[in-house]
């Protein structure tokens, strides 16, 4: 393959185009200058490949084939057996830096858009075949361990922003080496993030630990360590231990904990508490002591557990709630599915969105912080499931339940 794949900095370049129309039968034949096929045009090929074929690609799908023409801003592209693909309108703006580069009898590689469009060509995307390439060599390498040496591109309260391959990376600040670790006396982030500052600009040996192609999210480490090493120390540990360890660093989604030397566990923010915790930084500090409990050890990763050692609040809810009753509980969060009601430390039910005229209806409605009365509708405690219909209705809960019950079955 040539280098219009195989090279990380070719950037495509995004424009708007107005109305983005397909192109008509003078723009898809070549005309002056532009690059020919021998004898015939790129058109009149197109329709051979096309007649011959008798299946498509799934959208979506990565393929490969042999450019055999350019003209009209629209690449042809022959992509054996499924018959003949172009590149146009706003895909071939997006991807003009990339085709300037590319000549007749390239290979090149693209993204299905469409599988038949019209007159039964199969649209392509130059641009979205590398993000996909992209991601697929970022899996490959995390798989792999391998190191990059990377430039810092910006710091934030969580970590590092690194670039790679045209793209933004998150090197979470637990995830530095001793020497880069910001060691702030009482954790202040004001602080945390003047340290993290000072490596911008610097260049961080460094490997892939997580992707995520859908989010759009690439993690780092600076941390190394030899597979089979890491393997013999996380052996010792099985599902169910409890193990003390030492806050390393506190994010978004959770904290990591040091078990021993060279070997850490994420408590996710799901695992801290029953309780709702909304920032997990507010709750731990670097240097904190604490004891969790393992709840999984996959791919030489352990997970851990804070709540695990506390009491299930809802195994006693179960005996002390049922639906259709009616409770008083306090507004503790509003979201997009609606607002969350806490009834007792750990045990809380949602209010849907659906009840409201608007968000803003339910905001106004029910405010943070404010105790309000309910009545249960649904209670499943053993999936720790709750949802509320504000007021005292108990009797808008039999009627549901009646209905149900008296409904046809399909």
């Amino acid at each position: 393959m040539n280098n219009i794949i195989s090279d990380p900095n070719l950037v495509a370049e995004t424009e708007i185009v107005e109305g983005d129309e397909r192109p008509s039968d003078q723009d898809l034949s070549p005309e002056g200058d532009e690059e020919r096929v021998e004898s015939e045009g790129p058109k009149r090929l197109m329709d051979d490949y096309i007649k011959q074929s008798a299946q498509k690609p799934e959208a979506g799908a990565i393929v490969e084939g042999m450019v055999i023409g350019k003209g009209g801003k629209t690449l042809y592209i022959d992509v054996p057996p499924f018959g003949t693909g172009i590149i146009f309108g706003r895909e071939y703006l997006n991807a003009k830096d990339i085709i300037k580069k590319v000549s007749v009898g390239d290979m090149v590689t693209a993204k299905v858009i469409e599988t038949e469009g019209e007159e039964g060509y199969i649209e392509l995307s130059l641009k979205e075949a590398k993000q996909a390439l992209i991601w697929s060599d970022a899996e490959q390498a995390s798989r792999n361990k391998s190191q990059f040496e990377l430039l810092v591109k910006e710091a934030n309260k969580g970590g590092l922003i690194l670039d790679w391959n045209g793209m933004d990376g998150f090197l979470p600040a637990s995830q530095l080496k001793a020497e880069h670790y910001p060691r702030v006396e009482g954790g202040d982030k004001d602080a945390i993030i003047e340290e993290l500052k000072k490596l911008v600009g610097t260049t961080l040996s460094v490997s892939i630990i997580g992707t995520d192609p859908k989010e759009g999210k690439l993690i780092f480490s600076e941390k190394t360590q030899d597979n089979k090493v890491k393997k013999e120390i996380v052996s010792k540990y099985a599902l169910g231990d409890v193990v003390e360890g030492e806050v390393t660093g506190a994010v978004d989604f959770g904290i990591f904990v040091k078990i021993e030397e060279n070997l850490e566990g994420l408590v996710h923010i799901s695992e801290i508490n029953w309780s709702l915790v909304e920032n997990p930084r507010d709750l731990y500090h670097v240097g904190d002591k604490v004891k969790a409990k393992i709840i999984e050890v996959k791919d030489d990763k352990i997970s851990l557990s804070i709540k695990a050692l506390k009491d299930n609040p809802w195994k006693d809810a179960e005996k002390k709630y049922q639906r259709g009753q009616v409770v008083e509980g306090a507004v503790i969060k509003h979201n997009k599915h609606g607002a969350l009601v806490s009834l007792e430390e750990g045990v809380a039910g949602l209010v849907h969105i659906s009840e409201f005229k608007s968000d803003e209806d339910l905001r106004q409605t029910l405010e943070l912080g404010k105790t309000y009365t309910f009545t249960i509708n649904i209670f499943e405690p053993k999936d720790q499931r709750m949802t509320l219909f504000l007021g005292s209705v108990p009797e808008r809960v039999k009627a549901e339940t009646k209905n149900k019950k008296e409904a046809p079955k399909s």
